[in-house]
């Protein structure tokens, strides 16, 4: 796509009317946005499992007349950006209510966003455009809205001074309340706590949903749930016992982590491990050596 088709620069972000042709958005997005559910129409993720409710709620809130803003809290490594995968992959397999039926999933990147930009204004040109030309898309064509998604979304909050993107929230408020746009956004609880909460009149404009993770045994279905993935991709032999003690031993030995994300680690790392050494089959010993690899103790104190 030639990216100078639409000159992002010569955008006016306070302009009352601002018109933007698909061929624009696309432009925008080929530039800003990562693309999921055109990777999950190449199947390029693993499913999303034991997530139902959460994607539920999700969905509720995108089919709400206002405010259809969804602010997505955990903890690192529990799987709030798998969910922006989930609901592509609903949406995919047309399991999802009329109204958001064909729906196009886009996760900003605010690393594009901010690349080579010199100041606040040149983030803003970047960042605005996009989420405004989606807008109005969605406000001219009320089937199938874009739905963008945006991870650490307190980057953009004022007190987030690392951030160079910070205080872009404010201009971000007018188009959270329109109805035509549609966000997921994604932070831990601290940092909402932090950066979020701290600006009431943006806060009120998400519907929080929290997500807690998955305890041993809704773990175990998950890792259950990617294991043949696993072993076509690896052309080993994986069992149920050894999935159900990988969930075992990071629930023990790595509890700075959070599931599912420490037990899917582990039963990638372990698979590598037993393939380098030969083996056609998933066994303990490769499981604890690379756990003792990733904890630092050692291999005969990880019973």
């Amino acid at each position: 796509m030639d990216q100078s088709k639409f000159d992002i620069g010569a955008v006016e972000t306070g302009k009352p009317s601002f018109k933007i042709s698909d061929e624009q958005i696309e432009d925008l997005i080929f530039r800003f946005a990562r693309d999921i559910s055109g990777q999950v129409s190449r199947d390029r993720f693993d499913p999303i499992i034991g997530r139902d409710k959460e994607l539920d709620d999700i969905m509720m809130i995108l089919l709400q007349r206002e405010r259809k803003n969804v602010l997505l809290l955990a903890g690192a490594g529990v799987g709030k950006t798998a969910l922006f995968v989930g609901l592509a992959q609903k949406i995919h397999q047309n399991k999802v209510p009329k109204k958001i039926q064909g729906s196009r999933i886009l996760e900003m990147e605010m690393s594009a966003l901010s690349a080579g930009s010199r100041s606040r204004s040149e983030f803003e040109g970047r960042f605005i455009p996009l989420i405004r030309g989606v807008a109005e898309r969605n406000s001219v064509r009320k089937d199938a809205p874009i739905i963008l998604c945006l991870d650490e979304i307190h980057m953009i909050m004022p007190g987030c001074i690392a951030s160079g993107a910070a205080g872009v929230a404010d201009l971000m408020k007018p188009y959270l309340t329109s109805g035509d746009l549609y966000m997921i956004g994604a932070t831990t609880r601290d940092e909402y706590d932090d950066y979020v909460k701290a600006d009431p009149a943006l806060d009120r404009r998400f519907q929080k949903i929290y997500l807690d993770p998955p305890n041993d045994e809704e773990c175990k279905v998950i890792i259950r749930g990617l294991k043949s993935r696993f072993a076509k991709h690896y052309e080993i032999e994986i069992s149920d016992e050894i999935c159900d003690h990988i969930v075992y031993l990071t629930t023990k030995y790595m509890r700075r982590r959070n599931h599912p994300d420490k037990a899917i680690l582990m039963l990638d790392q372990a698979c590598a491990r037993a393939v380098m050494a030969g083996k056609t089959e998933l066994d303990q010993t490769s499981v604890v050596n690379s756990l003792a690899h990733e904890s630092g103790l050692i291999p005969s104190a990880l019973v």
